[in-house]
């Protein structure tokens, strides 16, 4: 990865680096020494800004004390905990490692030693009931955490808690559950002072992710790693999954990447895609500037039947999902979406 890092600085010349992510996986497993590695090493090749978000993501049960300690004096100045769930029912239901005990204990240090701490919660879990939600959401905010990334469960093929549904041993997702909890979600944590800046997101005043808003607002990033993606504007690349294929094309400064061009139609929905997530919207102004008058008039058209149901508006040149609207944003913005370059 740090040969990774030098081969391609090139890439990043003239931009300055605002924000170091480590995610994807569990990059908790590292040593304090490689984290520091791979940090020097940006540092040593990119421009870095002044104040740099750094976020690190971690399970509660690679979090003891000395390791919060020993973090909390490198640059790492953000933590990003997948607590998912403070009941033990629904994380054995999920195959996590850590109990409900190790989930409570974890933010009780962490609180310590970080100011900036962002924790994961999934809604939407087979049994779990709309009073257990709020017990978990409670739970979360009694920590006095700034921010909250929340998803609903989705069952990814070939795991435990497929088979587990194919078996009957466990109740299938129920959408109408998982949407009662978004709104409590929703709710809960408007009641508390957080913004709900992003579908998933929440994040209290001067805490939103530096990170995940660049992603949202289409600015460019490097994704360094096995299976890492990369954006610069017109391009998305991703490297090779295969771990001994990706060192060994790296071993020969090769990068072992796949690119894609982006047409002005897949940049256009993406945009829209990522704009109704927002609370920053999608902004007619840029859809003309960026795209032309064809998009922005497709898009005036394509929503009117969003607008009626009062599922989208329109305010200060900008698109907008309404608060009925929020669930179901992707399914809308899929909608919006132009097919083909006609």
């Amino acid at each position: 990865m740090v040969a990774e890092l030098e081969l391609r600085k090139g890439e990043f010349e003239d931009k300055t680096v605002e924000t170091i992510y480590f995610g994807g996986g569990t990059p908790s497993l590292l040593s304090l020494e490689e984290l520091q590695l791979l940090m020097d090493s940006v540092y040593k090749n990119y421009d870095v800004s002044q104040a740099p978000e750094i976020t690190l993501e971690a399970n509660p049960d690679d979090l003891s004390e000395k390791v919060i300690l020993q973090l909390s004096q490198s640059p790492i100045n953000r933590l990003s905990v997948g607590i998912q769930s403070f009941f033990e029912a629904d994380l054995k239901l999920m195959n996590r490692a850590h109990d409900a005990f190790e989930a409570r204990q974890c933010l009780e240090m962490a609180t310590r030693y970080f100011d900036n701490i962002s924790l994961d919660l999934i809604y939407g879990i087979p049994g779990s009931t709309s009073q257990q939600w709020k017990e978990n959401i409670e739970m979360a905010l009694s920590f006095g955490v700034n921010h909250i990334s929340s998803y609903a469960l989705t069952v990814e093929p070939k795991t435990a808690l497929a088979s587990f549904i194919e078996k009957g041993v466990v109740e299938n997702v129920d959408d109408a559950l998982a949407e009662r909890q978004f709104h409590i979600l929703t709710e809960t944590l408007a009641n508390s002072g957080f913004v709900h800046y992003e579908l998933s997101n929440f994040g209290k005043e001067g805490y939103f992710s530096r990170n995940n808003s660049a992603y949202w607002q289409g600015k460019s990033y490097l994704g360094i790693g096995p299976s890492a993606h990369s954006f610069n504007g017109v391009q998305r690349s991703w490297n090779i999954r295969n771990n001994a294929k990706y060192i060994k094309a790296i071993e020969n400064k090769e990068l072992p990447s796949e690119i894609e061009t982006l047409t002005t139609t897949d940049k256009y929905n993406e945009y829209v895609m990522t704009g109704l997530r927002t609370i920053w919207g999608v902004s007619l102004e840029k859809v003309r500037h960026d795209f032309g008058k064809v998009y922005e008039d497709y898009l005036l058209i394509t929503s009117q039947r969003h607008i009626k149901k009062h599922l989208l508006y329109i305010e200060d040149d900008k698109l907008l999902v309404t608060k009925k609207g929020k669930f179901l944003s992707d399914g809308i913005a899929s909608d919006l979406f132009k097919i083909n370059n006609h």
